[in-house]
């Protein structure tokens, strides 16, 4: 099939509108390249309170649209729309040499980004998903199911047939749910294609029974096949359940989610739809991620000059407080302080890694006690570790291009954006072999010469402490394995565009199986 295709994609996030997390870039990036291809692309994302004090091109597109909520009733809320702008974009060529300048963005007209207004649910003075004290908003479930209704209401408003709807988690998973089930015999939508994109299992959107009255679809769906979870509706189960195809966000997750280990519970129905269950690697922006041309960095570099890597090295040490030794390795953190991340067997290890003669930098937050814990450690080890507790971009930015190792110890990773920056920045991860971790980054091979990082396996504090142990003994004693690993890292591309062609495969896909293999 070789055709423009009328795409629907349902977020809680987009950048630049609305941004807590990464789902918001993937959005952003993949929109504006299927754009570019010249695909008709309509996003949804909530109209949250931040976006009503951004101006620039937002206009009201649908004055009421009426979302019938079950036992709740009919609830109105209006609709805006805006160009899908050119920001933050992917481009890059394939293999950059100093003083060339990524080509400016192809844009292809055809899309817009729509916000859903309703002030009960969205226009609050907290994040997203939880208050200013961090607790989540106890009426989730009726805020994302709204969405999800109001986003197939809007495109009978404005006339628009979507040929596949893309939605993201839990947030937007019941979208597959009720195509199939209240939308199925809408002229608009009923034929239309889903694929939900899982970009984090653990997160689920588990609620009370009684959600299934709001949703509206009738308590015969309420069983262990489809939206049932141990006496709860779980919506993102749903989903799997009832969309044409799923996928995540690399292929190692994809076989990963299907096991006890990784499947947080729903390990049974992702094997059961395991045929139609796919792996696609996120982009990478390296309009803003990348060291030839980054502005938040004391020097730029490249792969065929990496003097300028050492005066962003110094800058670094000293914007932590730390001595300016330029032949001490650096090991830099960019990270949620929370057990997904491995924190734990970090804060195990620590005094371990603090007998070997490096430098760790950390920027992040998360657990109470993991804020204190690394919080304190500068005061522990003043010419070994520096930290801020909380995020700063620049920071980040100066962490990517001032260190020689990224240090990613997750106990399970979707995709990882991180580790795909550091190989940008010659910044050599170190990473356990989960998910993304383990698509992006290969591991070193001496006798080989291969490798752009260093893997672990295992879970534990020696692990992790041996393969640093590794990583900083190749440093010092090997330094031609160590251009070899920074060229190859350097020279690795993560194409928003390429990422562009995969989704697009899949959704062509997902038509020919919603369709029973035939294309109108």
């Amino acid at each position: 099939m070789s055709r423009k295709l009328n795409i629907l994609m349902v977020a809680s996030e987009m950048a630049p509108f609305a941004k807590e997390g990464g789902l918001a870039d993937v959005v952003s990036s993949l929109a504006r390249e299927l754009v570019d291809m010249g695909h008709d692309v309509r996003v949804v994302i909530p109209k949250y309170k931040t976006i009503e004090h951004q101006g620039g091109n937002i206009t009201l597109a649908v004055g009421h649209v009426s979302v019938p909520m079950g036992v709740i009733g009919d609830m109105g809320c209006a609709i805006w729309q805006c160009p899908i702008v050119d920001a933050q974009d992917g481009g890059e060529p394939p293999l950059a040499k100093k003083g060339d300048e990524p080509p400016l963005a192809k844009r292809g007209g055809g899309g817009v980004v729509y916000t859903v207004e309703h002030h009960q649910y969205f226009s609050r003075d907290g994040g997203f998903y939880s208050n200013i004290n961090g607790d989540g908003y106890m009426d989730n479930d009726n805020r994302f199911v709204f969405l999800s209704r109001a986003s197939l209401e809007l495109c009978k408003h404005v006339g628009f047939r979507p040929d596949c709807i893309h939605v993201h988690d839990w947030h937007t998973a019941a979208i597959p749910v009720l195509v199939n089930t209240d939308y199925r015999d809408e002229p608009l939508i009923g034929n239309s294609a889903t694929l939900l994109t899982i970009h984090n299992l653990q997160h689920q959107g588990e609620f009370y029974e009684g959600l299934m009255d709001v949703l509206g679809i009738g308590w015969g769906h309420f069983n262990y096949m489809e939206l049932e979870k141990d006496g709860n509706t779980d919506l993102l189960k749903g989903g799997i359940y009832h969309a044409t195809i799923v996928n995540t966000v690399s292929e190692r997750y994809a076989r990963q989610i299907q096991t006890p280990e990784f499947g947080f519970g729903l390990d049974g129905v992702l094997r059961d739809r395991a045929s139609d269950l796919y792996g696609i690697i996120n982009g990478v922006n390296y309009r803003e991620w990348n060291p030839q041309t980054d502005s938040l960095i004391a020097a730029n570099y490249d792969v065929d000059d990496l003097s300028g890597k050492s005066v962003c090295k110094a800058d670094l040490q000293g914007c932590l407080g730390l001595p300016k030794r330029p032949d001490v390795p650096i090991i830099g953190l960019i990270t949620r302080l929370v057990k997904q991340k491995g924190i734990d067997v970090l804060a195990e290890a620590i005094y371990r890694l603090m007998e070997l003669d490096i430098q760790i930098v950390l920027l992040g937050t998360g657990e109470v006690w993991a804020n204190f814990y690394f919080g304190d450690l500068p005061r522990q080890y003043p010419d070994k570790f520096g930290c801020h507790i909380g995020y700063d971009n620049t920071l980040a930015h100066k962490i990517e291009a001032g260190s020689d190792f990224f240090l990613m110890p997750s106990s399970f990773e979707p995709c990882g954006l991180n580790q795909m920056y550091s190989l940008r920045y010659g910044t050599l991860p170190i990473v356990r072999a989960v998910g993304g971790l383990d698509d992006t980054v290969d591991n070193l091979n001496v006798e080989a010469n291969t490798g752009t990082g260093f893997k672990f396996y295992d879970l534990t504090a020696g692990a992790l402490v041996d393969t640093v142990g590794w990583a900083v003994y190749t440093y010092y004693n090997d330094k031609d394995t160590m251009a070899g690993l920074i060229q190859r890292a350097m020279e690795r591309r993560f194409s928003w565009a390429d990422v562009a062609v995969k989704y697009v495969a899949l959704y062509e896909k997902a038509i020919v199986n919603r369709q029973g293999g035939m294309i109108s």
